[in-house]
């Protein structure tokens, strides 16, 4: 098991074994109005959408969470197949281990069993700058072929990168990147966060890529400064174990950074709320916000 494949190993375990949730989830704040009246019947409510060419029974996407390891397949099959029944979007995690040991990429492509609507390959931001631009383009076409995905998620996860033990946090050249997978890749690309969210400044620039859409990826749900702190504590590297405890919940509130991208994006975009979505009011509070 190679250092990132262990990695992957560990940021599961700790999340199944330890509270890694921000402090205060951001969703409670909002108060959508009571319509006492509606004038529509239940059974005529239709929740499809169109996201990004594909037609959802929901507005739902489950985020991409794991992948890498041997026990990440299991994850990502039963994700597959409840992705399958609901017809809802679905992201793998990071590619990365795939692309470093081919053993491992079922761990993804697993979810190509599944008919499901919108597959969502991912890398981290930190990845493709190390790239740069032949070699970062072959690899993703390798990761989008890997899930036969229709999108491809850029996770801007640079504070987890940072707090983390192994981090790669390279950020510098990155905005280019992005640039340049948006105009040479063939399918709609997806800038994310990863729990720190996205600022209506960041959004703006964004604009002038040739992107499909963002998510979001605010404060509110989990923390991967949580879970660093939680790896860096058991490793005994109490510097970066306290920089885990003190970001904890650093980052823009998910309903914040929402609002604030949507304002940006001015509906030209498709803007995906993830971070501390706990149920279907939360959902429809995200929905309510844009």
């Amino acid at each position: 098991m190679n250092q990132t494949e262990k990695r992957k190993e560990e940021h599961v375990m700790i999340v199944l074994n330890k509270n890694v949730s921000a402090h205060h989830n951001y969703w409670d704040e909002v108060k959508l109005v009571h319509n006492a009246l509606p004038e529509i019947n239940k059974d005529e409510i239709d929740l499809s959408i169109e996201l990004l060419g594909k037609r959802l029974k929901a507005p739902i996407v489950i985020a991409g969470m794991t992948g890498g390891y041997d026990g990440a397949k299991k994850i990502n099959e039963n994700l597959a197949k409840a992705a399958e029944h609901f017809q809802i979007g679905m992201g793998v995690g990071s590619q990365r281990s795939a692309l470093e040991n081919k053993n491992l990429e079922d761990t993804y492509g697993v979810i190509k069993e599944y008919d499901i609507p919108l597959r969502i390959a991912n890398i981290g931001a930190s990845q493709i700058v190390r790239w740069k631009h032949q070699r970062c383009r072959n690899n993703i076409l390798k990761m989008i072929e890997m899930i036969d995905a229709d999108a491809l998620a850029i996770c801007l996860n640079f504070l987890q990168e940072v707090i983390q033990l192994e981090g790669e946090a390279e950020a510098k050249g990155c905005y280019d990147m992005i640039q340049y997978l948006a105009d040479e890749i063939d399918v709609p690309i997806i800038v994310k966060e990863s729990g720190a969210g996205i600022s209506y400044e960041v959004a703006k620039k964004l604009m002038n890529t040739s992107i499909a859409g963002i998510d979001v990826g605010g404060t509110g749900g989990t923390s991967f400064a949580a879970i660093e702190h939680y790896r860096a504590k058991a490793a005994g590297d109490w510097f970066h174990a306290r920089s885990g405890k003190t970001f904890w919940d650093w980052g823009i509130p998910t309903p914040q950074s929402l609002s604030e991208v949507i304002e940006a994006t001015g509906g030209k975009l498709p803007v995906i709320a993830t971070g501390g979505v706990r149920n279907g009011l939360d959902a429809a509070k995200a929905i309510a916000l844009g």
